[in-house]
């Protein structure tokens, strides 16, 4: 146990040395509030790298779905190698942890039971921090959205088309949170040439919440309609 602890440090801090210099301007962007081991992560990073990872499985097809929600698909691919970094970093993590624990304790068969199983506990750890911000996230936009479409029906109400009510809204609100990041950033995608149908579409997709996808809807569904018949709907669905 001693020697293997002592190859597994050798490798890591080797690993740490060669990688620091190729992957630091990589990681820099990353908050170290999500990533608190960020500064070893360029370590795992060179050894997806060395075993030539393709991020290319069913399980990493998830993983990019999942990611694009917190980060954006335009970043996605760029946090999915950081996930895999996080989770080969913690799986390290754990390999010491079992190892060192094995200094003070007589090799068994449990033992060797417990070197598989930490190691993978702390590397599905990731997962389910990941899993755990996508709930925040919607929780927060579940929470916010009642206020923001009451006064959508209000403004429409008063005469204004869905995308001036919108605009008003996000340029009016004092408050930050993921909703209006999206709100706004639906706004801008208006502004820039695309459609208010693909706008709101996107903007469903991005929030992926069962109560905004039904309300986008409705919007969508009613549009030609005429604003009256969209207001009693929404005023029912609020």
């Amino acid at each position: 146990v001693k020697i293997a602890f002592a190859v597994a440090l050798v490798v890591f801090l080797s690993l740490y040395f060669i990688s620091s210099g190729k992957y630091d301007e990589f990681v820099k962007p990353l908050d170290k509030k999500n990533y608190p081991l960020k500064s070893f992560i360029p370590a795992a990073l060179l050894v997806m790298d060395i075993i030539g990872y393709k991020y290319k499985t069913s399980y990493d097809r998830k993983l990019l779905m999942e990611i694009s929600e917190i980060s954006g698909s335009k970043y996605s691919q760029y946090y999915l190698r950081i996930h895999w970094g996080n989770k080969i970093l913690y799986a390290f993590l754990g390999l010491f942890i079992s190892l060192f624990f094995g200094l003070f304790t007589q090799p068994d068969l449990l033992y060797c039971a417990f070197c598989v199983f930490v190691p993978a506990i702390l590397a599905y750890m990731p997962d389910k921090e990941l899993r755990k911000r996508i709930m925040d996230r919607r929780k927060s936009i579940q929470m916010d959205f009642p206020d923001f479409l009451n006064k959508l029906i209000l403004l429409i109400n008063a005469g204004m088309t869905v995308s001036k009510a919108w605009e008003k809204i996000v340029a009016d609100s004092k408050k930050e949170g993921e909703l209006y990041e999206e709100l706004a950033a639906a706004m801008s995608d208006i502004r820039a040439g695309k459609s208010e149908y693909r706008a709101y579409e996107d903007f469903a997709k991005r929030c992926r919440t069962p109560e905004i996808t039904r309300s986008v809807s409705i919007i969508l569904q009613n549009l030609r309609k005429g604003n009256s018949e969209l207001v009693s709907i929404l005023r029912v669905y609020a």
